[in-house]
């Protein structure tokens, strides 16, 4: 029934988003038209968790390696926040040029 997932990134400064996205993050994309690039995401899964609110969503990036993908990524000028462990994993925050961040994970629980 479901083919697929299409997640959005609202930002103040998409054309930045954007670049860093394809070039920092080297996430393969394609022009759609315009300018407006789509983003190719790696095998993807999703959680429910409870929370105080409704429509509130997280985006996370999985990696193999935190530690160094972290370093990769202060090779390239990001500063990533300080990494916290959790039973599910050990994570950090990726700060975006239009002001916004994503979430980065090295995940330490069963995979589906």
């Amino acid at each position: 029934m479901i083919s697929g997932a299409h997640v959005m990134i609202f930002t103040k400064d998409e054309e930045a988003d954007r670049a860093f996205l394809r070039d920092v993050l080297e996430i393969p994309c394609i022009d759609g038209g315009g300018g407006w690039l789509i983003f190719k995401l790696p095998p993807t899964e999703m959680g429910v968790h409870g929370g105080e609110s409704n429509d509130v969503h997280h985006l996370y990036f999985m990696t193999d390696g935190l530690d160094t993908t972290i370093a990769k990524l202060a090779e390239k000028g990001v500063e990533c926040s300080e990494p916290f462990t959790a039973s599910w994993g050990r994570a950090t925050s990726v700060p975006l040029p239009g002001g916004g961040k994503v979430g980065l994970y090295e995940p330490r629980h069963a995979r589906p």
